[in-house]
């Protein structure tokens, strides 16, 4: 929800969200008990009476949501993640394996290069603090390299840097070129995973990559990215098709099932999505983002439903992200296994890998990889 008035923050405050907060939504749960996590989440969505929580603003009740369980953590006098992992009922909790955007194009760069994001997994890492030295240094390598070939760079929205390349293959090259630079091994330290976003180049049942002026159809698209797997340490791939391409994302899983394919746009944390794909066998894993479901409870559920398919989950951030660090204990707490946050620049992503951080110096948490 926002107040679209046009002469205050060109129409994107959340005031109206806000007094939602401290109006309708206070008078809701004013006197109940914070660690009435479900119940209380239901309540909101049934006060709200849409589907998209449109009448309190989804902005509202998801944070109302969060803010519920660190309420509950608090009065149960223990660290959030842990608090998490009472409500989720797993008595394990590890660190996941964060994967981190080097380059980027597409929605989040507003630049040439079709696909959205690549992004690096320290794959090899024994420890959350190798994990991160890993990421910056490859990061660090992508920023040098960029210079030295003369290429002026954006930042984009989540912090990857954007060259502006026409090609895919471009950006696989500099990610291969990037990992040497880091003296570090590719497929054995390090791999690579690509978030395509096809649907945002997907038009009347075609995907038409704008930047090598190329127009295919579903198989063509599959064998497209094929040659990626075939050439690179290639190991996740994140919306791959469009969202509603049900017999290409099927057929495509199917055909490479040690590559982690992820659904986003094909699931948005839906749990009925989900099921649906786990009854046709599109995707592998999938991305789960809070604020995409609406409450907690709703994230969840949704997790729930991908484990008892066997799906890989992965905790997200979003490309207009804040500087609260919730996902992280979110991660931990459920033993997500994968956290996907962003590039190790910007505020509102360190906010979350320092809050990691923090974390693994507390728990004596393995570093695991829910795909491996």
């Amino acid at each position: 929800m926002r107040d679209g008035d046009d002469g205050l923050h060109e129409g994107r405050g959340v005031s109206k969200a806000v007094n939602n907060i401290n109006g309708a939504i206070a008078e809701l749960l004013k006197g109940r008990p914070a660690t009435s996590q479900a119940g209380l989440d239901e309540a909101l969505r049934t006060h709200d009476g849409t589907a998209n929580l449109s009448r309190l603003g989804a902005n509202a009740v998801i944070a109302t949501s969060l803010a519920i369980c660190r309420a509950a953590a608090m009065h149960e006098r223990l660290p959030l993640h842990r608090y998490i992992a009472q409500l989720v009922g797993t008595t394990r909790t590890s660190m996941p394996m964060p994967m981190t955007n080097i380059l980027s194009g597409g929605a989040h760069a507003r630049r040439s290069m079709d696909f959205q994001d690549f992004l690096a997994i320290p794959v090899g890492a024994k420890t959350y603090g190798d994990a991160l030295n890993m990421l910056a240094s490859v990061r660090s390598a992508a920023s040098e390299l960029l210079a030295e070939d003369g290429i002026t760079t954006l930042l984009a929205d989540e912090g990857g840097l954007s060259p502006g390349y026409s090609s895919a293959d471009e950006a696989f090259q500099l990610m291969m070129r990037a990992f040497e630079r880091a003296k570090l091994r590719p497929g054995h330290d390090i791999a690579i995973a690509i978030d395509v976003a096809a649907s945002e180049f997907y038009r009347d049942g075609k995907y038409h990559l704008a930047g090598e002026q190329r127009t295919l159809d579903g198989e063509e698209m599959a064998e497209y990215l094929a040659d990626f797997i075939r050439r690179y340490p290639l190991i996740s791939i994140e919306d791959a098709f469009e969202q509603d391409d049900w017999s290409s994302w099927s057929s495509f899983t199917k055909r490479f099932p040690n590559v982690q394919i992820v659904g986003d746009d094909l699931f948005v944390t839906n749990p009925e999505r989900i099921a649906r794909g786990i009854e046709v066998g599109a995707a592998n894993a999938t991305l789960i983002k809070v604020n995409q479901n609406g409450t907690l409870s709703g994230a969840f559920e949704a997790m729930k439903r991908a484990r008892a398919g066997g799906y890989a989950t992965v905790v997200s951030a979003r490309s207009g992200e804040t500087e609260d660090s919730f996902i992280a204990d979110l991660a931990v707490g459920s033993d997500a296994g994968q956290i996907k946050i962003g590039s190790v620049r910007s505020s509102e992503r360190l906010a979350k890998y320092n809050q990691l951080t923090r974390i693994a110096e507390l728990e004596d948490a393995e570093l695991t990889f829910s795909f491996s």
